[in-house]
């Protein structure tokens, strides 16, 4: 629940807030909460360079080490982020109504759901592991999520299963 960041890599941060609510800078909500940040970063090339090369493991450093090779990296993809942020239990959101959306959980943004519900459609949310039952639902919705969906494998079989079948539609965002 609730966001959460390792750290936050900036092109420009504003340490005079001017909105009547701020009780303090974002600085200072980083300090204290532990989450390291770097400014004055061209964020538009590094995105590019992750776009060209795939997701890319990185350190901020406050002072560069004499041998670069002693820095250790925390890589993220070797755990399961999805199982980490995905619903535990199923839920069902507008119960009575149609059509009937299986969303796989693998770290679903609050806004599809609601997206979905207005327009009518009853949506059981399932964790990210779930046995699907085609039985139970109309279409399949595969949400997005953080990592590498290599790592997901449960799903992967389920929604083959599902594709085998060829019975009901399947559609996604990002992971999916």
């Amino acid at each position: 629940e609730g966001i959460t960041v390792a750290a936050l890599v900036v092109g420009e941060v504003c340490e005079s807030p001017s909105h009547w609510r701020a009780k303090q800078t974002l600085s200072q909500w980083m300090e204290g909460h532990g989450v390291p940040g770097i400014s004055g970063i061209d964020t538009r090339a590094l995105t590019k360079k992750i776009r060209e090369n795939g997701s890319i493991l990185g350190r901020i450093v406050y002072e560069k080490p004499t041998n670069l090779g002693s820095l250790t990296f925390a890589d993220p993809n070797l755990r399961n982020l999805v199982a980490e942020c995905s619903v535990k239990e199923p839920r069902v959101f507008n119960a009575t109504g149609t059509p009937r959306i299986c969303a796989i959980d693998c770290g679903l943004k609050l806004n599809q759901i609601k997206c979905f519900v207005s327009r009518g459609a009853r949506v059981d949310l399932v964790p990210w592991n779930y046995p699907l039952k085609e039985e139970e639902f109309d279409g399949l919705f595969i949400s997005n999520g953080p990592g590498d969906p290599v790592v997901c494998k449960d799903t992967v079989t389920q929604i083959q299963r599902v594709l085998k079948n060829g019975k009901k539609p399947i559609f996604g965002i990002c992971l999916g």
